[in-house]
């Protein structure tokens, strides 16, 4: 399920080197939180057929993204899942403004869709049946947010201790529910949006944990300063009642 390089609707090519004077058919370039592999290529491919405008997307890790834009990524938008992230490169002076928030996140806990452990938001039933637990998946709390607030979660059910021994380390939250999925992995902490998609629900039971269990994981995006025009148009379109609608449908909050 991990997916590496770029769905491109609309248009063929990879990131290239920036270019001020690309044509107005050139892709939108989009560097995406991990947690939108499934609702963003349905919006992106909505706009495109709207519009026609071609749009590229990369999903990987927030912080991963972060660190490479720093670097010259050329990237014309940026969607976080932890708005952190666009407010340090708005303040290294990256990016067009300081963005909007596009959605709030959700965690949700998976097991493995032939499992017998009970999943309850408390996560006692997956306490109680944690001698059969060999590994445990989440994304990496370093640089991924989803990671972040998996972490915050297990410390506040007084599980953070149980777990680390079991725990396998996803890339990005896309890695760690793939762990699951494959059965590479008995039990994980995932993201909703990820949870409710038909690929991962036929291989993955979930349940949706407390918000207040974990920081608020508020994903905002923003435009670089590099960005060509015509990605301003994708942008706007995000903050729609059309998009909001998608998002919805993925388990995000766009309150």
């Amino acid at each position: 399920m991990k997916r590496r390089g770029f769905i491109c609707l609309a248009a063929a090519g990879m990131f290239g080197s920036a270019d001020a004077q690309a044509p107005p058919s050139a892709p939108v370039r989009v560097a995406a939180a991990s947690d939108l592999q499934f609702a963003l290529p349905q919006l992106a491919a909505r706009f495109s057929g709207e519009t026609g405008q071609a749009v590229e997307l990369n999903f990987g890790s927030s912080g991963k993204f972060a660190q490479q834009i720093m670097q010259g990524l050329p990237v014309d938008l940026y969607m976080a899942a932890d708005e952190g992230y666009v407010l340090q490169l708005a303040d290294a002076g990256l990016t067009q403004g300081r963005g909007d928030l596009y959605a709030l996140g959700r965690l949700a806990a998976l097991v493995t869709a032939a499992s017998s452990i009970a999943l309850d938001p408390q996560l006692r039933g997956l306490r109680d049946a944690w001698s059969r637990i060999q590994h445990f998946a989440i994304a990496n709390p370093e640089h991924a947010p989803y990671g972040r607030a998996a972490q915050q979660a297990l410390t506040r059910l007084g599980m953070w201790d149980l777990a680390q021994p079991t725990l396998v380390l996803g890339e990005n939250i896309s890695q760690a529910t793939q762990f699951v999925t494959s059965g590479a992995a008995q039990a994980g902490i995932s993201a909703l949006a990820l949870a409710l998609a038909p690929e991962v629900a036929k291989r993955a039971r979930h349940v949706v944990l407390p918000a207040d269990l974990h920081e608020p994981l508020r994903q905002r995006m923003v435009l670089l300063r590099s960005a060509r025009p015509q990605a301003g148009g994708f942008y706007h379109f995000l903050l729609t009642t059309e998009a909001r609608s998608i998002l919805q449908r993925y388990g995000f909050s766009t309150n």
